[in-house]
């Protein structure tokens, strides 16, 4: 009697067969899922300031944008933060959690340069995709320039850096200060910080060159909470105008001791709280002439500016701070980038967010060879906006975005 070569196969052979029969028809449907489930941005951000606030509500609009048409790659987008303060051990806390346990995909946020600084090694451990929307330390870009392997992760969508933004000023100087106003003699104050020491260096070398006299150049601790020294200083300096460098520091105080003090000096500058819509009501209209450097304003700047202006403030009790912009503008270029490398694949995607050309709501965003957004006509640059009767801001330079005309002091038209 014959035997059948089936009958032959050990009861084993034919559990295993069974078995790969069973992971064959499992693998279409695993990778199915894998190739559905959403998408996760990791928002670290300092969520206790309105920085923080901002960011996590563009995101959001972002994400709300990039879903309707789709999602990327046919998947949908969803968002989760973590607290990264303004401490750079909580923000390196911040990130491992986004990473390790919320398993992102990318991250988008950011707001202290020191933070950001302790959290790249981490980043690029990861392998991650970082697309800054806040600090401005050139260092943080640097790194791609002199480790490209290690750091080619790191891309900063805004602000334009510290360097960029002494250039600016000095421009402000040049152009506004000395040219309309006539201050010659300038007083230079800001926060002890990692962005304002790079930024200082530059600043006094470039006001120099264009005539401008430096009477004062002081920087005090984020912690401070009693300027009236300082302002002695500035206003026995002679100065005639005060430039201002802050985010971490007291800028509410600041601006009330200047106020009561009745200092003769007008004063502006980078005053990162002082973006802040409520900034004006919340310290009882003292932040009067004050004027404030921002990347955006409710003005044509691009297609995109007013839209996205008047969108966020249905959902915002305030008009959005800079990192808003950013965030807003990160999420659509990522979703850009993705899809034009029709992958997810990181060195994939990296190679085209470097072909970046987008049009933001500050200006067209386009990264240099260090992975940094650059400035120039048409891209991300300094507008001032000064703070004027009843809370209203004009926009006093550049020139050909002026809404309104410069203003002193109360005390010093008296």
């Amino acid at each position: 009697m014959a035997i059948s070569a089936s009958r032959l196969r050990p009861w084993w052979a034919c559990a295993v067969a069974g078995v790969l029969v069973s992971i064959n028809l499992l693998l279409p449907a695993i990778s199915h899922a894998q190739d559905n489930k959403p998408v996760r941005i990791g928002v670290p951000t300092s969520v206790q300031l309105q920085v923080g606030r901002d960011t996590l509500t563009a995101v959001k609009m972002a994400v709300e944008e990039v879903n309707k048409k789709g999602g990327i790659l046919g998947r949908k987008v969803e968002f989760v933060s973590a607290d990264e303060t303004e401490n750079p051990e909580t923000g390196i806390s911040a990130i491992r959690k986004l990473i390790a346990d919320e398993k992102v995909d990318v991250l988008i946020g950011g707001y202290t340069s020191g933070v950001t600084l302790a959290q790249l090694p981490h980043i690029s451990a990861a392998k991650m995709i970082y697309l800054g929307v806040g600090a401005a330390s050139p260092s943080i870009t640097n790194k791609v320039k002199t480790d490209y392997d290690n750091y080619k992760y790191i891309f900063r969508v805004g602000p334009i850096n510290a360097a960029h933004q002494a250039r600016g000023l000095v421009d402000y100087i040049s152009n506004f200060v000395i040219g309309e106003l006539g201050y010659k003699k300038i007083a230079i104050v800001g926060e002890n910080a990692k962005w304002v020491q790079d930024l200082v260096p530059v600043l006094s070398k470039g006001a120099k060159e264009i005539g401008a006299e430096i009477k004062l150049t002081e920087l005090f601790d984020t912690q401070t909470s009693d300027f009236s020294p300082l302002l002695a200083k500035v206003k026995s300096s002679g100065a005639q105008y005060m430039i201002v460098m802050v985010s971490h520091g007291s800028s509410d105080i600041f601006a009330k001791q200047w106020h009561d003090a009745q200092v003769p000096v007008p004063y502006g500058g980078i005053d990162v709280k002082s973006m802040d819509g409520d900034f004006f009501s919340r310290i009882g209209g003292k932040s009067i002439s004050q004027v404030a450097a921002n990347f955006a304003v409710r003005a044509p700047l691009t297609k995109k500016t007013v839209p996205f202006f008047d969108e966020f403030k249905k959902r915002s009790p305030n008009y959005p701070v800079y990192t808003a912009f950013f965030a807003y503008d990160a999420v659509l270029l990522y979703a850009d980038a993705v899809k034009r490398a029709g992958s997810f694949d990181n060195d994939k995607v990296i190679k085209e967010l470097e072909k970046t050309r987008h049009e933001g709501v500050a200006g067209e965003i386009t990264f240099d060879e260090n992975h940094d957004v650059q400035t120039g006509k048409g891209k991300t640059n300094l507008v001032f906006a000064q703070w004027q009767d009843k809370g209203e801001r004009a926009v006093i330079y550049p020139k050909e975005l002026r809404t309104g005309n410069f203003i002193l002091p109360p005390w010093m038209t008296k």
